[in-house]
C-alpha cells in the first residue's frame, strides 16, 4: 500500500505546480464534476420509459472538457464498459458534427464511427458558456463585447432495449452489422435547440417499440440538460478560468497517480491467453493473447497472436479494448495506492494499447460487433487480469463469470393485454460469481467488470411483459474451491405467457473462469429450456421461437477460487 508520505511525495513531484492547484480545492472540484455525470444519470434513469433503463440502470453519463481531441473530465459510477469508450464517440461527433450552435446535440451508434455495439446510443452536446463569468461574479462593464463558447461537452450513453435488426432485443446471432439495427452516423438529433423530427422518426420507424425508444431519448435529452445546467452554476460560482484551470489540473493529476502506480508494478513482460468459447457460427475457441510490458511508470499492451475477426458477433472495436484495459489499470491503480483516484482523460494518458488490424479487436466493416461489447470485453479483461496476476500474485483476483449472458425476447402481446403497443422487446444481462481474491470470497450472484448494471425487478419484469420469474436464485457450490472460494452465480427461469423469439448470448459455457494460485475454476454456465416433459440443453449462442408454457432458464457461472482448496475439500472428508 502507498503510504500517506508517499502519496505527499507525487503530489510534490506532480506536473501540476503547488501555484496551480492545491489537495483541497483540487477535490473539491473533483467532487463537482463528478456530481454532474451523477445528476445527469439521475435524471435519465427516473425519466425512461424502458425497464432496461430505469430499472437495470444501463446507462453512463460523462464530462469531457473541450479540446482537439477532448478530453474526458469526469464521469458517474456507471457502466466500464460504456464509459472507457465513449472518448471515441465524443470525438467523432466533435470531427463529423462542428462547428455547434446553443442547442446542439449529436446522436450516434456506428461502432465504426465511434460506437461501440448498435443499442447503445450516445448523444453528445456542447455546453455554451458566457466570457461574462471569466471572473466570479464579476459583470463585464461593455456588455457588447459578450461572446461565448463552448468550453465542455456532455455525453450519455444508454442500452435501447430494441433498435431494430433481425430479432427483438437487437442482439441476433449476425454475421454482418446490417443484421443489428438501425446504424445511425454522428448526425444532429437537436439542431440550435429545434429538434430534427426527420432523423427522430426514421430510428422510431426502424424500432419495434417505438414508444418506449421515443421516451428512451427524451429522457437522455433531459439528462443533458441537467448536466448542461450543473456546469453553469460551476463557473457561475467560480469563474471560468479558475474552473478550466481546475479542470486540467485533475486530468494531469490523475496522470501522475497512475504513472505512481505502474510505477510499484515490477519490471518484465507478463503474457497471457485465454479464450472465448465460439461465436456462435463455428465450435471453434477465440484465443486472446495479451502480451504487458512494464518498465518504470510505463506500461504498454499488446494484444498480438489474438484470433483474427471472426464471422459471429463477437469482433469487438478498439474502443472497447481502451475501455476494458483502461479498467484493469484503474482496478490495479486503487489497490496500490490505497487512495481516490479520479476517472478522466490522466487514466489514459500512461497507457499505450497496440490491436492487430483486421483481428477480433479491431474488425473491418461491416464484421458483426454486437457481442464484442457485452462479452469479447469481458474475456479481455480475464486475459489482462490474467498477466496482471504474474506481476502482482497478491493483488489480482481469479477470473469473474466472464460473461453478461445476455437474454432478449420479443413478440407481439396476446390480446386483451392493454399496452402502448402491440409489440415487446426486452434485454437483459445476468449476474454471476466474482473471482476470488488472495484475502477474501468472491462475491455472489453480482454483475462483474465491464458490466455494472442492477437486476430486473422480478415485479418489474412481470409487470411489463407476458412472462413470470419461475426462480431467482443462487447456484449454490457454483463457485471454484479453494483458500477463499469463488463466488456463486444464479439461475433464472422465465416462463412465457405468449409466443415469443428468444436469443441468448453467453460465455463460460464450456470452460468455466480460471482459477489463481492454485484454485479451481468455476462452474461452467448452463442454458435450458423446458418445454412440457422435455428438458433441452441450449448453445450459449442461440436464437429459438417459444410457445406460451415454455420455460427458459439460465445458470451463469461461478468465479475462479484462489489458493490451494484444503485437503478435505479435494479429497472428500477421510
Amino acid at each position: 500500500m502507498l503510504a500517506a508520505n508517499h502519496q505527499r511525495e507525487i503530489l510534490n513531484s506532480s506536473l501540476v505546480t503547488r501555484q496551480s492547484m492545491d489537495a483541497a480545492t483540487l477535490t473539491i472540484f473533483n467532487h463537482l464534476f463528478a456530481s454532474v455525470a451523477e445528476e445527469m444519470g439521475v435524471t435519465l434513469g427516473r425519466t425512461a420509459f424502458s425497464p432496461n433503463i430505469k430499472e437495470r440502470l444501463d446507462y453512463s453519463c460523462a464530462v469531457f472538457l473541450t479540446g482537439e481531441p477532448p478530453q474526458l473530465l469526469a464521469q458517474a459510477a456507471h457502466i466500464p464498459v460504456h464509459l472507457g469508450a465513449m472518448p471515441a464517440s465524443v470525438r467523432a461527433a466533435v470531427e463529423r458534427c462542428a462547428p455547434f450552435r446553443p442547442g446542439d446535440v449529436v446522436i450516434l451508434n456506428d461502432p465504426y464511427l465511434g460506437g461501440n455495439h448498435l443499442p447503445d446510443i450516445t448523444l453528445v452536446s456542447p455546453v455554451f458558456i458566457s466570457d461574462r463569468w471569466s471572473v466570479a461574479g464579476g459583470q463585464p462593464t461593455d456588455h457588447s463585447s459578450l461572446t461565448t463558447g463552448h468550453y465542455f461537452l456532455v455525453a450519455s450513453r444508454a442500452h435501447h432495449a430494441d433498435v431494430g435488426g433481425m430479432s427483438p432485443g437487437s442482439m441476433p446471432l449476425s454475421t454482418e452489422l446490417f443484421q443489428e439495427g438501425i446504424i445511425i452516423p454522428p448526425i444532429k438529433l437537436v439542431d440550435a435547440g429545434a429538434r430534427n423530427k426527420a432523423v427522430w422518426q426514421l430510428i422510431l420507424r426502424n424500432v419495434r417499440t417505438p414508444w418506449e425508444r421515443d421516451g428512451d431519448l427524451a429522457a437522455q435529452l433531459a439528462a443533458h440538460a441537467t448536466g448542461a445546467a450543473r456546469l453553469v452554476e460551476i463557473v457561475e460560482r467560480y469563474g471560468l478560468e479558475e474552473t478550466l484551470r481546475q479542470a486540467q489540473a485533475l486530468i494531469d493529476y490523475t496522470a501522475t497517480l497512475t504513472r505512481a502506480a505502474i510505477q510499484m508494478i515490477p519490471d518484465g513482460r507478463y503474457i497471457f491467453t485465454d479464450y472465448l468459447d465460439d461465436d456462435g457460427q463455428s465450435d471453434d475457441p477465440i484465443p486472446i493473447r495479451v502480451t504487458i510490458d512494464v518498465a518504470g511508470n510505463s506500461l504498454s499492451v499488446d494484444f498480438a497472436g489474438t484470433a483474427t475477426a471472426v464471422a459471429g458477433n463477437l469482433n469487438a472495436v478498439p474502443a472497447i479494448v481502451d475501455s476494458a484495459v483502461a479498467y484493469c489499470l484503474r482496478c490495479v491503480a486503487l489497490a496500490l495506492l490505497d487512495a481516490d483516484l479520479p476517472m478522466n482523460e490522466g487514466a489514459f494518458a500512461p497507457l499505450v494499447v497496440r490491436v492487430p488490424p483486421g483481428s477480433l479487436l479491431d474488425p473491418r466493416p461491416p464484421h458483426a460487433v454486437a457481442a464484442g461489447n457485452v462479452e469479447t470485453s469481458q474475456r479481455v479483461v480475464d486475459a489482462v487480469f490474467g498477466a496482471l496476476a504474474q506481476a502482482l500474485p497478491g493483488l489480482v483476483p481469479a477470473a469473474s463469470q466472464g460473461t453478461m449472458n445476455n437474454l432478449t425476447f420479443g413478440g407481439a402481446y396476446p390480446d386483451g393485454m392493454a399496452t402502448s403497443s402491440s409489440h415487446f422487446a426486452y434485454y437483459e444481462t445476468i449476474g454471476g460469481g466474482a473471482g476470488a481474491g488472495p484475502e477474501a470470497d468472491g462475491a455472489s450472484g453480482i454483475h462483474v467488470h465491464m458490466s455494472n448494471t442492477r437486476n430486473t425487478p422480478v415485479e418489474a419484469l412481470e409487470y411489463s411483459f407476458p412472462i413470470r420469474v419461475e426462480s431467482y436464485r443462487l447456484r449454490q457450490g457454483s463457485g471454484g474451491r479453494g483458500r477463499h472460494h469463488g463466488g456463486d452465480g444464479l439461475e433464472r427461469a422465465i416462463r412465457f405467457l405468449a409466443s415469443a423469439t428468444v436469443t441468448i448470448t453467453a460465455e463460460r459455457r464450456r470452460r468455466g473462469p480460471y482459477g489463481l494460485a492454485g484454485g479451481v475454476a468455476g462452474q461452467p454456465g448452463r442454458n435450458v429450456l423446458l418445454r412440457g416433459k422435455q428438458t433441452l440443453d441450449l448453445p450459449g449462442k442461440t436464437t429459438f421461437a417459444v410457445e406460451a408454457g415454455d420455460v427458459v432458464r439460465i445458470e451463469t457461472p461461478g468465479g475462479g477460487g484462489w489458493g490451494e482448496p484444503a485437503t478435505s475439500e479435494v479429497f472428500g472428508d477421510l
